[in-house]
């Protein structure tokens, strides 16, 4: 069908405050105060985005791997600066 996104997993906006990533037919909004690794990336290091078994998420030129959960929910995955 004309219009139609047929990609599992694309970047589709990028913000000051973030980006949005279209995953399986839903769209998110990532901001970058719970996702800081992606602020100073590129474009194209974005942009190059794999889906994984449905749930994980990598980013091969950045190194990020990320879990769907922490996605649509981040407020269970708070930033801990003391690791």
């Amino acid at each position: 069908m004309r219009g139609t996104n047929t990609l599992e997993i694309e970047v589709t906006n990028i913000s000051t405050h973030g980006f949005w990533l279209f995953v399986k037919g839903d769209e998110f909004f990532l901001p970058f105060n719970y996702f800081p690794w992606f602020k100073k990336a590129t474009i194209e290091e974005m942009s190059k985005v794999e889906l994984l078994h449905n749930t994980h998420l990598f980013w091969p030129l950045l190194d990020i791997d990320l879990e769907m959960d922490s996605i649509m929910h981040p407020e269970n995955y708070p930033l801990q600066d003391n690791l």
